[in-house]
């Protein structure tokens, strides 16, 4: 049940940027093109860090057919930056250097190798529902997957611009994305108008987002048939294929690690949207850690089938859910920080089986250590799932050291049919607490009672769970949302089995992200904006300048 928000975002055609508008990025060539670009109304305040950015004199070497072309120079508040517009297709192992004055553009969709197919192909016919771009570039006859590696160094920034369709990086079956930042040098995924300085705290959708496409099992099937075992689905909001699944739940899609995506989410139809990073079908040999979302149209992170495991989680001002899990996924997240403005926003969690009781896997999920802020002083957000935390699909679900302040929302909604064939979904909850409207904790729908959701949240028998929890939640300064533990959340300890439920998670003695004001662990690779105050020193609305 997603929310649809009235947007609509023209972009120039890739075959046609001659005749874009003023505000965009004349044809590409090897001189300097300024762009001037008109003071907006109302004219915003940019916050840029200290120093003067000079563009680059040209772009550096790219590995894939047709390189980077030189699109000329744009200027923001941070300076002049030179241009370098990435091809539709990396067909070769490429990477993107941390250069002084350069940034990365995405006109339009970008493809990181061909898509190679449920498993690795053998033959050319593998290649039948290829991408559009690699037809285009008469990649079809391969009979081996691309194995296309795109590295992005520390520090790079890359930003989407509209052309035909949403910019937005899809990294297909069978290819990697190594995106490594460091804590001092994240990599950000951003929009022209960041870069120009035109946005503010509820700038959002200005493009479409990051995608990684694996070979993880997948329900829901748009191609094949889960009792077959060749259960594949399309990507949300493509118009060109963009296919996923597979029955590999330990796919390695590549790498993301200290890196923001920021004013991202795309709708192309009703339905159908692109958010900051969606993962399809990836596995467990995908590394995802200390990843921020900021001001996405959709949904913070969306995760597809297959099997995820994720820490440090950040997501600011989601504009439907802060994280969204679907169709089969297996996931463990440990450490996360879900923080919404008020009145704004839907789920903090949406986790479902999109009505699929029968298929299988069904979706089986675990949370650790996260704290999910909805203060929404002014009125209840929870426009459609009408609980900070929906559960549907009978999923299964597993709630650890977790604590949730929405003081003016219901928390839990558990909503489908009591049963799953002949396995009744399951619902636990260990070290959780909860602060939650006057008008009640828990709500059911379907064939579930609101008694039974609580039931549920009691079910594991833990002495730790309160559903009453006052919250002393306390911030960084007098400004931004609340999010580290105060005498009350530091007072309830941590569940003393969570190993026991995966070995991916760490011990620890404490419940929600950070224990207190000595966990810094948020800080530093993020990005201010008024509802996430993180102590780091780069606003969302500017560009760092080193």
């Amino acid at each position: 049940m997603k929310k649809i928000n009235g947007l609509l975002l023209l972009g120039c055609s890739a075959l046609a940027l001659a005749g874009c508008g003023a505000d965009d990025i004349s044809s590409p060539g090897s001189g300097s093109i300024v762009i001037n670009n008109p003071t907006p109304t109302p004219t915003p305040t940019p916050t840029p860090t200290a120093g003067t950015v000079t563009a680059a004199a040209g772009c550096p070497t790219f590995n894939a057919t047709g390189g980077l072309t030189d699109s000329g120079t744009i200027s923001g508040p941070e300076g002049s930056w030179r241009v370098c517009t990435l091809p539709a297709l990396v067909d070769v192992s490429s990477s993107l250097p941390k250069v002084a004055g350069v940034l990365y553009r995405m006109n339009g969709r970008v493809d990181v190798g061909c898509d190679g197919g449920f498993s690795a192909p053998t033959s050319a016919a593998a290649f039948a529902t290829t991408t559009q771009s690699c037809i285009a570039a008469g990649k079809t006859s391969l009979s081996a997957d691309t194995n296309v590696t795109l590295t992005i160094d520390p520090g790079v920034i890359v930003y989407g611009e509209n052309s035909s369709e949403p910019a937005w990086l899809a990294v297909n079956r069978g290819n990697k994305i190594s995106a490594v930042g460091t804590a001092a040098a994240p990599i950000i995924f951003t929009s022209r108008a960041n870069v120009i300085g035109q946005n503010d705290d509820t700038s959002q959708g200005q493009w479409g987002g990051v995608v990684l496409l694996g070979r993880g099992k997948v329900t829901d099937c748009n191609y094949g048939s889960t009792t077959v075992g060749n259960c594949q689905r399309d990507t949300e909001g493509s118009v060109n294929p963009a296919i996923f699944g597979g029955a590999d739940n330990t796919y390695n899609a590549g790498s993301l690690k200290y890196v923001q995506i920021r004013y991202s989410g795309y709708i192309l139809s009703n339905g159908k949207e692109l958010q900051s990073l969606t993962g399809e079908g990836i596995g467990t040999g995908t590394t995802l850690e200390y990843f921020q979302s900021v001001n996405s149209s959709d949904d913070g992170a969306e995760f597809f089938g297959g099997a995820v495991n994720f820490k440090h989680y950040i997501a600011v001002n989601a504009d439907d859910d802060s994280l969204d899990l679907d169709t089969g996924v297996q996931a463990n997240f440990q450490y996360g920080l879900l923080l919404q403005r008020d009145a704004g926003g839907d789920s903090l969690f949406e986790i479902d089986s999109d009505g699929a009781e029968d298929n299988s896997p069904r979706s089986k999920i675990q949370i650790a250590n996260f704290t999910g802020v909805q203060k929404s002083v002014s009125t209840n957000n929870e426009s459609n799932d009408k609980a900070s935390i929906l559960v549907r699909g009978n999923s299964d679900v597993t709630f650890v050291n977790t604590v949730i302040d929405t003081p003016n929302n219901e928390c839990i909604r558990v909503n489908g049919s009591s049963t799953n064939g002949s396995s009744p979904a399951t619902y636990n909850a260990y070290s959780m607490v909860l602060t939650c409207a006057s008008s009640g904790q828990f709500l059911g729908s379907g064939t579930y009672t609101a008694a039974q959701a609580q039931a549920m949240f009691t079910a594991s028998g833990d002495t730790n769970n309160n559903a009453s929890l006052t919250s002393t939640l306390t911030n960084l300064n007098s400004n931004g949302t609340v999010f580290i533990n105060g005498s009350n959340e530091s007072g309830v300890a941590g569940y003393t089995g969570i190993t026991s439920l995966s070995s991916y998670f760490t011990q620890v003695s404490y419940i929600g992200a950070v224990s207190g004001s000595s966990d810094t662990w948020y800080t530093g690779w993020t990005c201010n904006n008024a509802t996430g105050q993180f102590g780091s020193s780069t606003n969302c609305t500017a560009l760092p300048t080193t």
